[in-house]
């Protein structure tokens, strides 16, 4: 068997230095294989690897990345037409028809690991062109596998990557890993599903704590730990961030726990904030009842409103995303969700970028379950944009969307805080109500809390 030359290529993984190039570069290196990874998110295309290689895989994780790395494979396969091209990643599957139409030949998703590391043996040992050799790995594996601790040898240092930026205007160098994979619910509009199904993986303590040690000795001074729902094993999660605050009780973490995991784990919440816990990110997605039962969350408005008090109580800071824009939100709809941030004191805690998200439909979403059941006006699938169009039926309401999306982006590069850009998305939705009706007179926006600024990443959270 001959060591392969690999190729492992992210496009966009939110600010963080990938764990989907590091975690599968350690399993390809334990059989001898040459392997280099480029984060084209921090790199530009390096084509004198992309010549050399064998196997060319890139790591589609979602939407974003997947539209980046579309772009990048067609240059990639320009400059090298006999590497045998790989996709994996959550979106891989997903999009399985566009991949292989443009030359990718293996297509992984789910727990990828194996899949790569068997994929490169068969192609150590294959003879002539490899380029289209039959797969035979799951396109898709929930297969429990052993994890290795990743290898990130080669990769731009994490002071590179987002940043944790303190109330007191500090920074600290960020981390990232995986203590678990997949999710045991399905929300419609969740792009896990399609690939886990409502089931998840866990990754081994023991290699979560050496791969956090290994960041702290390169620099970091704060980790992020990027399961889906860090609670999906809550004995799990706590033990892991225990012994993390004893090893370094100087570093913090932040984690993402689904609305229903964190009220029904309360008596757990505690040690979070004990052991060094700077935020909760938990998916809101909306305060319309209708709505989040379009999208299954398994949670209310009122278990919301019911969350940020208790987070509020104990201490911790919580961090709602929302996908507000659907084809079910009015504009009534829209102000009340900006009536309940402000009146809950969540402004300083939602990037703004967070109230302009539009509801994204991919190739093998379960919204497509429901679409025709409610009247959701729908367009053909667009493979260049990798979604299901859609419209709202107010046309007010995808106006409003176009003109908060540009706005914030406008405002945020010109460094305004949280709450300038919350008053300005607050006239803008009072206007846009106002428009050709009776109501002509703004609702004031309620009096802003003076409250400390609240930690957050230097790269807020996208899809």
């Amino acid at each position: 068997m001959r060591n392969l030359e690999v190729l492992l290529v992210s496009t966009y993984e939110l600010g963080r230095q990938p764990f989907g190039l590091a975690s599968p570069a350690a399993s390809l290196r334990a059989d001898g294989h040459s392997v280099h990874l480029l984060d084209l998110s921090r790199q530009t295309l390096d084509e004198d690897r992309v010549r050399a290689a064998d196997l060319i895989a890139f790591f589609l994780p979602m939407h974003t990345a997947t539209r980046l790395g579309v772009r990048a494979l067609a240059k990639v396969r320009s400059i090298n037409s006999r590497a045998h091209l790989c996709a994996y990643g959550l979106y891989a599957p997903m999009n399985a028809g566009l991949l292989r139409a443009m030359g990718v030949a293996t297509i992984l998703g789910g727990e990828f690991e194996s899949g790569l590391r068997s994929l490169a043996r068969r192609l150590a040992v294959a003879e002539g062109d490899i380029t289209q050799l039959p797969q035979v790995e799951p396109e898709i594996s929930l297969a429990r596998q052993e994890f290795l601790v990743p290898d990130r040898s080669g990769l731009p240092p994490l002071d590179k990557y987002a940043r944790l930026t303190l109330p007191d205007g500090s920074t600290r160098v960020v981390g990232y890993t995986e203590a678990s994979r997949g999710c045991k619910h399905r929300c419609r509009h969740c792009p896990i599903v399609p690939v886990y199904n409502g089931r998840f993986r866990i990754v081994s303590r023991d290699v979560v704590l050496e791969d956090i040690r290994r960041q702290v000795a390169a620099g970091a001074q704060h980790i992020t730990f990027g399961d889906p729902d860090f609670f999906n094993g809550p004995a799990h999660a706590v033990e892991i961030v225990e012994i993390l605050h004893r090893e370094f009780p100087d570093i913090s973490y932040d984690v993402t726990i689904k609305v229903e995991h964190l009220l029904e784990q309360r008596e757990l919440l505690p040690v979070l904030r004990r052991t060094g816990c700077a935020f909760v990110t938990t998916a809101v997605e909306s305060v319309d009842d209708r709505v989040l039962r379009m999208l299954d969350k398994g949670h209310s408005r009122a278990d919301f409103i019911h969350l940020a008090m208790l987070m509020r109580t104990l201490g911790l800071f919580l961090v709602p995303t929302f996908v507000p824009f659907t084809p079910w939100t009015t504009l009534e709809g829209y102000q009340e969700l900006l009536s309940t941030i402000a009146k809950l004191e969540l402004i300083e805690n939602v990037p703004p970028v967070q109230l302009t998200i539009r509801l994204l439909i991919p190739a093998g979403s379960r919204l497509l379950e429901i679409t025709d059941l409610y009247g959701v006006e729908l367009g053909a699938f667009e493979p260049e944009r990798l979604m299901y169009p859609w419209r709202n039926p107010d046309p007010r309401v995808d106006q409003l969307q176009r003109e908060l999306k540009e706005m914030v982006e406008c405002e945020s590069k010109k460094g305004a805080g949280r709450a300038e850009i919350f008053a300005e998305i607050w006239k803008l939705t009072h206007g846009a109500r106002a428009a050709g009706s009776a109501e002509a007179v703004m609702s004031p926006l309620p009096p802003i809390a003076a409250r400390a600024t609240i930690p957050y990443l230097t790269e807020p959270w996208y899809c």
